[in-house]
């Protein structure tokens, strides 16, 4: 019996958990050496061996007598599908979504880093041998949609890298949120990445990782004992650092809406994945402030065919998280704008998420509520998702 049943429900927000040699598999031969001397696992002691135990474990008859029944309990690398691909269907028949629009774990902040560094290209062989990897291993199932990254350092890079990703078989194109060194995400030689979503009907997404170191260092010298962390270590997500999560976007979707991007390129939608949504209407409402105090002196504004927040509700689509209050987001944001997410296999989207978002949901119009479990995410995804997977 899987998780959910009797509804179509879209899952926005799903993972691989990457192993240590994944990149290296599918980055050029040329930049193998390059790749292999940044370590993004060097964080987790021990890593070797904990490998080695957790593909034990999942090659034992015993413990894959569970896989039905801990679908949503085991989590990271122990999940089912986690990060050996031919599992990955039966851990979509066990939660019983119609889809899952599937992230990299470890290599968001890598790939941001080089994008930021000296050498381009290293960082955009380093995101096509993540593209291909994801590609591969959503291959596997139509109903995962894979997400290729697209850094924005280079324009003429990035519109080439987008066409790869579009090639390959990406039903979507992950941009970060961490403004480029030299130019804003906005600009007009970038305008051939959004073209080429458009028009193969396939949305930019952001994700959680892409925006770039967060906060000072500093915000956390307090004089006081260290906060464990969500995971229960002390490095990577607290409350703090949670306040901060939904900046980048914010701003950089400001200055995409107010710099025209999604006038010129009306048909275009972009996912804003696993950054919150309460900040969400009273951003909309800063934005349209922002349009009426300055639409006198700046031609862009009084160019736009819409106000800032219309452009929201037509164009950008946004997963809460299972803690906030997803009623109170919709009736302030509108019907348009969420989408439901499961987080899988991360720690973070919890045990039940269905029944989580159902008790946000308490009150809330049923109209709406299938917007947020299935038709927004079909709008998001566009072409991306097979005719046969949208039946609401």
């Amino acid at each position: 019996m899987p998780y959910i049943e009797g509804r179509t429900v879209h899952d926005a927000d799903a993972h691989i958990m990457e192993t240590p040699e994944l990149l290296e598999t599918y980055v050029e031969d040329r930049f193998r050496q390059a790749v292999r001397r940044f370590d993004v696992f060097s964080a987790i002691p021990d890593y070797a061996d904990r490998f080695e135990a957790v593909r034990y474990r999942h090659d034992d008859a015993e413990w894959r007598a569970g896989d039905a029944s801990q679908i949503l309990l085991r989590k990271n690398w122990d999940a089912l599908g986690a990060w050996r691909r031919e599992d990955r269907p039966a851990a979509l028949d066990h939660l019983g979504v119609a889809s899952q629009l599937v992230f990299n774990t470890m290599l968001s902040a890598f790939l941001s880093d080089l994008e930021h560094g000296d050498d381009l290209g290293l960082a955009y062989a380093a995101a096509r041998g993540h593209n291909r990897a994801m590609a591969a291993f959503c291959g596997i199932d139509r109903r995962l949609l894979a997400t290729g990254y697209v850094p924005l350092a280079d324009p003429a890079q990035a519109v080439a890298i987008a066409r790869e990703a579009i090639a390959m078989g990406c039903k979507a194109l992950l941009i970060p949120s961490r403004c480029p060194r030299d130019h804003a995400p906005s600009h007009v030689a970038l305008d051939g990445v959004w073209a080429q979503a458009q028009e193969a009907g396939l949305p930019i997404v952001f994700h959680v990782g892409g925006g770039g170191p967060l906060l000072s260092r500093a915000y956390f010298n307090n004089g006081l004992p260290p906060v464990p962390d969500f995971h229960g270590g002390a490095e990577n997500f607290r409350s703090v650092d949670y306040m901060a999560i939904p900046n980048p976007p914010m701003q950089t979707l400001a200055t995409l809406i107010l710099d025209r991007v999604l006038d010129r390129f009306p048909r275009l939608k972009l996912g804003v994945i696993e950054q919150g949504a309460s900040w969400l209407p009273g951003w909309m409402r800063a934005l349209d402030s922002a349009w009426t105090a300055f639409r006198k002196n700046e031609e862009r504004l009084q160019k736009m065919s819409l106000k800032p927040s219309e452009f929201v509700r037509r164009q950008i689509r946004v997963t809460p998280y299972p803690h906030e209050d997803t009623g109170w987001i919709i009736a302030n944001a509108g019907p348009e704008v969420c989408l439901f997410s499961t987080d899988f296999p991360h720690v973070e989207g919890g045990r039940n998420p269905i029944k989580r978002f159902d008790d946000a949901l308490a009150g809330t119009p049923d109209a709406a509520r299938h917007r947020f479990y299935c038709d927004n995410f079909v709008d998001l995804m566009g072409a991306g998702l097979a005719p046969a997977l949208r039946a609401a």
